[in-house]
């Protein structure tokens, strides 16, 4: 059984869960591009970070690079909900754990806060 959604519902509901971040964290992403896609192939994931966490940049080694980039894979997450309110629970922690990516954040750190 999957939930379905529109595309579009999906890509508010991820912009919203962006927005919901606290501000002074939101004010600390730097370069970074929020993409929805199907499902990663071959993997069963909810999201993926690519790119170069804010604690490994410095001055001399980034610089003109492609934003970093989170995806959300919106098939795998609506598989694995049963209502609306189930897929933007998911969307939001999927949201926080990437950009916690993005901040440096391990997996095993984010699990410890609850955000795995």
């Amino acid at each position: 059984m999957m939930f379905e959604i529109s595309n579009e519902r999906f890509e508010q509901l991820a912009s919203e869960a962006l927005a919901s971040l606290p501000v002074e964290l939101a004010a600390q992403i730097e370069n970074l591009a929020v993409i929805v896609d199907d499902q990663a192939a071959g993997r069963s994931l909810f999201g993926l970070y690519e790119g170069i966490p804010l604690t490994k940049r410095g001055p001399l080694s980034y610089s003109g690079v492609m934003p970093d980039r989170i995806t959300l894979y919106q098939t795998t997450i609506c598989r694995h909900c049963m209502s609306e309110e189930e897929v933007i629970a998911q969307i939001r922690k999927t949201v926080v754990h990437e950009v916690g990516h993005h901040f440096g954040i391990s997996d095993p750190r984010l699990e410890e806060l609850g955000w795995a």
